[in-house]
C-alpha cells in the first residue's frame, strides 16, 4: 500500500529529472566560481554526447553535428574557466583532477561512440575528439608536471 503511494512521487521527480537531460551550456556561463562553472561544462559536454547518440540512432545527422559542436563548445568553456583561475594545478588540484577525469571519460565514449557508427559518419567527431584529447593532454601535465612548492 506504501509502494502505490510513493509510486507517482518517484515518477514525476524521475519525469522532472529526464527533462533535464537536454544539453544547455547556459547554467554553466552563469556561473561565476570558474572551477564549478568547468564542472557545469563538462556534465553537459556529456549530456549532450548522449543527446548526440540518441540523434544518430534516430539518423538526425543535423543533430548529431549541433550536439558534437555543443561537446566542443562545453570542453573549450570548462578548459578556458580552469585557465582563467590562475591557480597552479598540481597545488590546486580541486577543480582539475576532476576536470583530467571527466574528459578521459568523455574520449574514451567519443571513441566508443565513433566506432559505433558507419564508416562515412565517423569523420563528424575526427575535431571534436582530437580538442578533447588536448584538452585532457594539458589537464593532466599541468597535475602532473613539476615539484610541488
Amino acid at each position: 500500500m506504501m509502494r502505490m503511494r510513493l509510486l507517482p512521487a518517484v515518477l514525476m521527480f524521475f519525469y522532472s529529472w529526464a527533462g533535464s537531460l537536454r544539453a544547455d551550456l547556459k547554467p554553466a556561463l552563469a556561473e561565476s566560481n570558474l572551477g564549478k562553472r568547468s564542472k557545469l561544462a563538462l556534465d553537459n559536454a556529456a549530456v549532450a554526447l548522449k543527446a548526440a547518440r540518441e540523434a544518430y540512432r534516430k539518423g538526425d545527422n543535423q543533430a548529431v553535428a549541433a550536439a558534437v559542436d555543443e561537446i566542443q563548445q562545453s570542453v573549450d568553456l570548462a578548459y578556458d574557466s580552469l585557465m582563467k583561475t590562475g591557480k597552479n594545478p598540481r597545488n590546486s588540484p580541486r577543480w582539475f583532477k576532476p576536470a583530467e577525469i571527466s574528459t578521459r571519460d568523455l574520449s574514451k565514449r567519443l571513441e566508443s561512440f565513433q566506432r559505433d557508427m558507419d564508416f562515412a559518419d565517423r569523420p563528424l567527431l575526427d575535431k571534436v575528439k582530437v580538442r578533447v584529447q588536448q584538452v585532457h593532454d594539458e589537464l593532466l601535465l599541468g597535475l602532473m608536471e613539476g615539484k610541488r612548492k
